[in-house]
């Protein structure tokens, strides 16, 4: 790695929340059952913090030898990593689906589930407005289907 490699906008601040996470992970999962066996139910959890505590670690070194990006101070990064990271699709999209969990409490789940699918696919496909409500209704009816018949639970 040369000096030449230029470090992503935000790969800094993301390797040290991987390492602090995957620690808070690990912390966790040895609460579980500590290191008793290799079965034990804090294994798993144990050995994916692990995991990841090595990806943070192995990151951060490859880091050593970057560039930093080009960005003049705190505002212009934070406006590269948004455009580049977040556009406005997924910014609209993610509104929507917390509309969504929040909208299931007051109306039903069929009602809200088919108001966010249609809205998602009019944002999503550019207005068409019968196809998304045509696809919406289909898509409820093999919800309804597949909940009530084959899973025997009925959603409110």
């Amino acid at each position: 790695m040369n000096k030449t490699d230029k470090m992503l906008v935000g790969e800094r601040t993301f390797c040290a929340l991987l390492l602090v996470l995957s620690l808070a992970i690990f912390y966790l999962a040895y609460q579980i059952s500590g290191f008793s066996s290799a079965n034990s139910p804090g294994a798993f959890p144990i050995g994916v913090a692990l995991v990841m505590i090595l990806s943070a670690v192995k990151i951060a070194f490859e880091l050593v030898g970057k560039a930093r990006p080009d960005c003049s101070g705190w505002l212009d990064a934070f406006q590269q990593f948004r455009r580049q990271h977040f556009p406005k699709a997924v910014l609209i999209f993610g509104l929507l689906a917390v509309v969504y969990l929040a909208a299931i409490q007051w109306a039903s789940f069929y009602v809200s589930t088919f108001l966010f699918l249609v809205l998602s696919i009019v944002y999503l496909r550019n207005g068409r407005v019968l196809n998304a409500i045509l696809i919406a209704a289909v898509l409820l009816v093999l919800i309804y289907l597949l909940f009530s018949l084959a899973f025997s639970v009925y959603l409110p």
